[in-house]
């Protein structure tokens, strides 16, 4: 396989897995169709994986979709889709890590809108599917530790989203004792306390108290 080739795919992937990880509405539902075609050229495990997550939304009411999609991601702490949450938490610290995100972006002529947090693993994987793929991965290797504790976290759980994590971590490589330990320390300890006053850097979903 030639680089160019793998790349493709990895944007496909990516691409393909931040829409299945919006939050579904009939708009939603009416795309599955046309991304279940697109993974289909995708190799295993990521293209396998993305196609079980798609059966399995495609076979789901749509109202029983977004009562899990909120218990899941919402009401879940250790199911952040925000990806320094969970190193950082919601403490002061989480606000450098923000400005990293931002000032990749920026790098690549990408500024987000004002009400978008830059470290929201959707926008991470359409940044790196349609504007810089090299930086993109950047990112999601910096945060890998975090993005592995999702993925766990969502199969522990049960939840057929864990399968989007599952396709975007094999186009990672394979986790060394370095990131093993950050990923059971993580698991163990969970995301630091709060800061008072931090709420410009929370994500809005963790507004308030949370369990």
């Amino acid at each position: 396989m030639t680089r160019e080739t793998r790349e493709t795919e990895q944007r496909l992937l990516y691409r393909v897995a931040a829409l299945l990880l919006e939050y579904p509405d009939p708009e939603f539902l009416a795309r599955l169709p046309e991304l279940r075609h697109a993974v289909g050229a995708l190799p295993s495990p990521g293209g396998a994986a993305l196609e079980r997550l798609i059966a399995h939304l495609e076979d789901t009411p749509l109202p029983v979709l977004t009562a899990d999609y909120v218990a899941t991601f919402d009401l879940r702490r250790r199911c952040c889709l925000y990806l320094t949450y969970y190193a950082y938490g919601d403490t002061r610290k989480r606000g450098q890590a923000l400005l990293t995100f931002k000032q990749a972006y920026r790098g690549a002529g990408v500024e987000l809108a004002a009400d978008e947090l830059p470290d929201h693993l959707c926008v991470v994987l359409e940044f790196a599917a349609t504007t810089d793929l090299d930086r993109g991965r950047g990112l999601l290797l910096e945060h890998r530790a975090g993005l592995e504790l999702l993925r766990l976290a969502l199969g522990d759980c049960g939840s057929g989203y864990a399968e989007a994590l599952v396709a975007v971590c094999s186009t990672l490589p394979p986790l060394a004792g370095g990131d093993r330990e950050a990923v059971a320390r993580l698991a163990a300890e969970g995301p630091p306390g709060e800061d008072v006053g931090l709420e410009p850097f929370a994500p809005p979903d963790y507004m308030g108290a949370r369990t």
